[in-house]
């Protein structure tokens, strides 16, 4: 649904509990998460005019953005300053000091490679984050803005505004309409600083979004244009075929695109469980890359055949290892090791059973001493 057709739909009301009711009464600092997607535009639109109306003081709100380096769409910082400028917002831009999102997948890849070949994980791991481990999300988000915030508003009050809805997903359904947020400022710290989350469209639809686009005249990013359902990193691990498709064919994004395939064929990881991003837009890969990524099929066929056929009662659980492998266990882990390690150039440190063994040995032993602990 384009904004335009969205224009005459009515507002729904705003979510507000008394918790944020009691915030604004005490001028407490309201800060926008801009993304530069829909629902963080349409957020801090509606939630300013909300603020306007009951008299809050201006001088006490602004916006965030956590900037996640080459991953994002290249339009996207002008879309978060056009926003925050229309709105009469201050902008803060953040970033992650050790590194963007891409980044993050190559030093997620290198440190399951280390640990693989120290025989601290059973299976090799790859580089991407998923629904169920949203490092992007935490680590270059969450963890990102929540220090910075605490820092420059040290004692204050302080509400982050997001722009999430339950109608999003399952995982949202439920989703408070406020919450305090103890993780960057612990209740009864030192410094009197309060902060919580706000979710105050968490009710509304994407039709109402675009609504509140058109009623507000807030600037929309061009990914929606182009037809793209949703804003996030221009290739996203939760994106649909369609919104990968329209990323691959713009002519920005295609250097990004051929990075994120190249880690595709070095890892040997798809981008998505179901697909490789490879098979998005294959008529613009060069044919080395094309290659490459042939030979990863094969090598990630391989592998999952190779770690099907380890021990299943020895596979990754908390307090992993669950118990020391027999002789014959111990053989078929180095076999499986060997030729995953020599695939991947990692050093062969426990290449016959009986380091196998001992190295168990003392990962038992090293986890027993820190329970007893």
């Amino acid at each position: 649904m384009t904004p335009a057709l969205a224009a005459n739909i009515a507002l729904p009301p705003v979510a507000i509990d008394a918790t944020i009711e009691r915030a604004i009464r005490d001028r407490a600092w309201f800060v926008f998460s801009l993304s530069g997607g829909k629902d963080s535009g349409a957020t801090a639109a509606t939630v300013s005019a909300l603020l306007d109306s009951i008299g809050h003081p201006r001088s006490r709100r602004l916006a965030i953005h956590a900037d996640l380096g080459r991953a994002e769409w290249r339009t996207t910082p002008s879309t978060v300053e056009a926003v925050s400028r229309h709105l009469g917002l201050p902008l803060i831009v953040v970033r992650r000091r050790a590194g963007d999102m891409v980044d993050r997948w190559e030093q997620r890849f290198r440190d399951g490679c280390r640990r693989y070949a120290d025989l601290l994980t059973y299976n090799l791991i790859g580089p991407w984050s998923s629904s169920a481990l949203r490092f992007c999300s935490s680590e270059l988000k969450a963890n990102v803005i929540g220090p910075e915030l605490a820092r420059r508003l040290r004692g204050e009050t302080v509400v982050q505004v997001i722009g999430i809805r339950r109608d999003e997903s399952s995982a949202r359904q439920l989703t408070p309409v406020s919450k305090l947020d103890i993780r960057f400022a612990p209740s009864g710290n030192a410094a009197g600083t309060r902060m919580m989350l706000w979710h105050p469209l968490i009710d509304w639809t994407a039709q109402d979004v675009f609504a509140a686009h058109e009623q507000y005249h807030v600037p929309l990013h061009e990914a929606y244009a182009r037809g793209s359902t949703r804003l996030s990193c221009a290739f996203c691990v939760l994106a649909s075929l369609p919104d990968l498709t329209i990323a691959a064919n713009v002519q920005d994004n295609l250097s990004l695109y051929h990075h994120l395939v190249g880690l595709e064929a070095h890892s040997t990881f798809s981008f998505q469980p179901a697909r490789w991003l490879a098979d998005v837009a294959p008529d613009h890969l060069p044919e080395t890359l094309k290659r490459d990524i042939d030979q990863a099929r094969c090598d990630a066929g391989r592998r999952r055949s190779l770690e099907a056929s380890l021990p299943k009662g020895l596979r990754f659980v908390k307090g992993w290892p669950p118990r020391l492998p027999t002789w014959d266990e111990a053989v078929r882990i180095a076999e499986v090791r060997a030729e995953l390690l020599y695939r991947h150039a990692l050093q062969h440190r426990y290449p016959t059973a009986t380091m196998i063994r001992d190295r168990f040995a003392a990962l038992i032993e090293e986890r027993d001493l820190k329970r007893a602990a």
